[in-house]
């Protein structure tokens, strides 16, 4: 299957009963698939009007109670990020799916990863937080989407699964194991109040106290998010490993030919592959730092250096972080990256 239809059908296994999208290409197929499978399988599929329509739609089911999902790519997300920060105060559960494209503007539809900033510092308004998850392989593709409903479920919060081009388009063998839908009780939904208290998913003209309140409040879930979710693969670290790759999505498969590469040249290379942008690993990546004091770290993305900020903020020494990037839809050989790693006498 593609990257894009993987994510679809688990999307439907995971319990999916609304999708609301608009097409853009490289994340088309996941609206496709959806259109042609999940109204057969007993959800609700609309093609909408424009990307804002489709947000907003995946915001009212959301608000009933349904597991929504909406998917796009950069320029789409750019016009669902008001209403993502709606659903972030509201405290809804949906997933989100953003196949990234080179930028900005229109840019192209090659794969690229410069939606970093956007999606994990949060490209609405105000203090709110969003899980997000990188997959790498189609196969990890389907298997964080079952994650990503538990997740946006479990802390009533938007999920977001940031692949890009390259995952969305690459056809790969997926296991289309059998799991039955884990579903949660939402009695907090808006399904009608006969025979109980009506509920409010967001009071209208907030006081200034009330709005600290509850900005208070997912402060401290995104505390509690970030001390039991974060989420990465270390691929190769020992206390001889000279240079640690960091990675997400494709480049962090890219950098795993790299370290094969590197070992028949006797270099001692390793990675971190980030699965959860966020919550971001600084913990992990502040503790190598800390116990391999002469390790030097490569950041390698597709973009002019967005991840890279925060891996030195976790560092804390801007000496030890080098970068190695390429844009607007351009993917990185594992040949090139070597060069470079041996060029500037990183290992």
């Amino acid at each position: 299957m593609k990257g894009n239809e993987a994510i679809a059908e688990a999307a439907i296994r995971a319990g999916l009963n609304f999708y609301a999208g608009y097409p853009i290409t490289p994340a088309t197929e996941i609206l496709e698939y959806l259109a042609r499978h999940l109204p057969v399988r007993g959800g609700v599929f609309v093609q909408a009007a424009s990307e804002i329509e489709a947000i907003n739609m995946v915001y009212g089911a959301a608000a009933g109670g349904a597991r929504a999902m909406t998917s796009s790519s950069g320029p789409g997300m750019s016009l669902k990020m008001e209403c993502i920060s709606y659903i972030a105060l509201a405290e809804l559960p949906c997933v989100i799916v953003d196949i990234m494209r080179g930028g900005p503007g229109l840019g192209d539809i090659q794969p690229a990863q410069s939606d970093y900033f956007q999606i994990v510092k949060g490209g609405g308004h105000g203090d709110y937080r969003l899980i997000v998850l990188a997959p790498s392989t189609v196969q990890e593709a389907y298997d964080l989407t079952f994650e990503s409903f538990l997740l946006a479920d479990r802390w009533r919060i938007p999920v977001i699964i940031l692949g890009d081009g390259a995952l969305g388009q690459v056809k790969e063998g997926v296991d289309l194991y059998d799991k039955a839908p884990v579903l949660f009780e939402k009695p907090w939904a808006l399904s009608g109040a006969k025979g109980r208290k009506p509920n409010k998913i967001v009071p209208f003209n907030l006081e200034a106290l009330e709005l600290e309140k509850m900005n208070l409040a997912l402060q401290n879930k995104y505390r509690a998010i970030e001390a039991q979710e974060v989420r990465f693969e270390n691929v190769n670290i020992n206390s001889k490993t000279k240079l640690i790759v960091v990675a997400y999505g494709t480049c962090g498969r890219i950098a795993k030919s790299i370290i094969k590469m590197a070992v028949e040249k006797g270099l001692d290379i390793g990675l971190i592959r980030l699965i959860s942008l966020w919550p971001f690993p600084h913990n992990e990546i502040r503790y190598l730092a800390r116990n391999f004091p002469s390790t030097k770290f490569l950041v390698v993305e597709m973009s002019a250096g967005q991840m890279v900020e925060d891996v030195r903020l976790s560092v804390s020494d801007d000496t030890r972080v080098s970068f190695f990037g390429r844009m607007g839809g351009v993917v990185p050989a594992p040949e090139e990256i070597l060069r470079e790693i041996e060029r500037k006498g990183l290992c």
